[in-house]
């Protein structure tokens, strides 16, 4: 499942950066990737569609979230969480 879940939250935070998705690494901030806080909405949303979760994330107060976005690899572990959580 890891595998699976890492992949699809790289190609989706790479299809929000406009990026190949060799170019994503887990190290990566959102930032570094060039992606805004409207990148960031739109790549939460398209996780929750991908992977039928609720992300805690409130946008207006990303610093109050539990969902940590500080890199890529920190959003992977995040989402594998809230999966293994429903399941």
């Amino acid at each position: 499942m890891s595998d699976n879940v890492q992949d699809q939250v790289i190609a989706i935070i790479a299809e929000q950066a406009m990026l190949e998705v060799e170019d994503v690494s887990l190290t990566a901030s959102l930032a570094d990737l060039g992606i805004d806080s409207l990148g960031l909405v739109e790549s939460i949303f398209a996780i929750e569609e991908a992977f039928d979760i609720q992300v805690p994330f409130n946008a207006n107060e990303p610093e109050k979230s539990d969902f940590d976005i500080s890199s890529v690899a920190a959003i992977v572990a995040a989402v594998e969480g809230l999966v293994k959580a429903q399941s």
